[in-house]
C-alpha cells in the first residue's frame, strides 16, 4: 500500500512595505513573541552566518508546544527555508519555506508555506495540524502585515524597561519563588488567587487575579516559558485596556556581588482606549506613564519578596554550617 506524500498547503498576504524590510523582520527571531501572536518566546540553540538551530514556544489550537527547527536563511533571495529536528504529537514531521516577493520599490508578497504529516497519518491528528496551520499561518501573516506597516509609524507606541534588585543569595532560590507561581498568593500581597497549569515540565500557564491600590481586582492570564535557572520568559493573552501586547523575562545572572534578578517588559500601547481610561486630554506619554507604573510597582514588589526569600534561605543555610552570613 502506497504511504500518502505529506500535505502542503500555502498562505500569502501583501504587505506595504519594501520586500527587504520584510524579510529581515522575519528573519530577526528574537522579536518574534512581539510580532506573532502564537509565538511565546524563541532562542538560538546554535547560530552560523547562513544556517542556525532555534528553539520555539507557540500556542497550537489553544494549547502551548514546543519545537526545535533548522533554518537557512538567503537574504539574497529573500527566503528562509526552516524543518522541524523533532516535533511534537500529533505531528510527524513539519517543514516549510518563507518566500518574499517585491511587487513595487514600497510593496511585498509573503508567501509562507507548510509541508507535514501526522503520527501514523492518522487522519484525526491531520485534521487538528490543518487547523493549527492555518489558524497560525492566517494569525501570523495578519500580524506581520501590521507590524511592518506600523514600525516606522509611531515608535512611541512601544517602549521597553527593566526593574533589578540585588540578591544575597543563591539565583536559583529568586529562581525558585519566580517559578513556584502557585503559591505566590500565599506570599505576594498584591496576588489574591492562582491558577497554575504545568502539563509540560517548564510551560506553564498562569492565571492571577491581582489587587490594584484602590481594593479592585483584575485577572491576567500568561504562559510562561521556564528556563532554570536563568530565565522566565512569558507572554500574557489577556490584555488590559490601554495594552495590545505585554511580554517580558525575569533573568537570574550570578555574579561576585551576588545575583542580580531582573523583571523586564516590553509593551504595545493602545491608543484607542486611552481617552476612556485616562480622560479626554490624556496622551500617549501619560499612558506610557501609567502602564509602566503599574507594571512596575508590580514587579517590584514581587522581586522585593524573592529577594527576601532567597536571602532568608542563604542566612538558614550559612547558619546550619556554622558560617556568619
Amino acid at each position: 500500500m502506497t504511504q500518502p506524500g505529506p500535505r502542503e498547503v500555502e498562505h500569502e498576504i501583501t504587505v506595504s512595505a519594501p520586500a527587504a524590510a520584510v524579510y529581515r523582520l522575519i528573519a530577526e527571531v528574537e522579536n518574534w513573541p512581539r510580532i506573532f501572536p502564537p509565538t511565546l518566546h524563541v532562542e538560538h540553540v546554535e547560530r552560523g552566518e547562513r544556517t542556525e538551530r532555534i528553539r520555539i514556544w507557540a500556542t497550537a489550537n489553544g494549547e502551548a508546544k514546543n519545537w526545535t527547527s533548522r533554518r537557512t536563511l538567503d537574504p539574497e533571495a529573500l527566503r528562509i527555508d526552516f524543518r522541524q529536528e523533532v516535533s511534537t504529537p500529533p505531528v510527524a514531521s513539519m517543514g516549510g519555506v518563507w518566500i518574499i516577493e517585491s511587487l513595487t520599490p514600497d510593496t511585498a508578497r509573503v508567501r509562507l508555506l507548510h509541508d507535514y504529516r501526522a503520527i501514523d497519518d492518522d487522519p484525526e491528528g491531520l485534521r487538528w495540524i490543518d487547523e493549527a496551520v492555518d489558524r497560525n499561518s492566517r494569525s501570523e501573516l495578519a500580524a506581520l502585515k501590521v507590524n511592518v506597516e506600523q514600525a516606522h509609524a509611531d515608535e512611541e507606541l512601544t517602549f521597553s524597561f527593566e526593574d533589578t534588585v540585588l540578591v544575597d543569595g543563591a539565583a536559583e532560590d529568586a529562581y525558585d519563588f519566580i517559578n513556584e507561581a502557585d503559591r505566590w498568593s500565599e506570599r505576594l500581597p498584591h496576588v489574591a488567587t492562582v491558577r497554575l497549569d504545568e502539563d509540560t515540565a517548564g510551560l506553564q500557564t498562569l492565571e492571577m487575579d491581582t489587587r490594584a491600590k484602590d481594593g479592585s481586582t483584575h485577572t491576567t492570564k500568561s504562559y510562561r516559558v521556564c528556563l532554570p535557572h536563568h530565565r522566565i520568559a512569558y507572554k500574557q493573552v489577556t490584555l488590559p485596556a490601554l495594552m495590545t501586547l505585554h511580554t517580558g523575562r525575569w533573568t537570574f545572572a550570578p555574579g561576585e556581588r551576588g545575583t542580580e534578578v531582573s523583571s523586564q517588559h516590553t509593551v504595545v500601547l493602545n491608543t484607542a482606549n486611552i481617552a476612556r481610561v485616562l480622560g479626554p486630554d490624556a496622551t500617549v506619554a501619560d499612558a506610557r506613564d501609567y502602564v509602566r507604573t503599574a507594571l512596575s510597582t508590580n514587579s517590584r514588589a514581587t522581586l522585593g519578596h524573592a529577594k527576601e526569600y532567597a536571602e532568608n534561605k542563604h542566612r538558614a543555610v550559612a547558619g546550619a554550617v556554622g558560617v556568619e552570613g
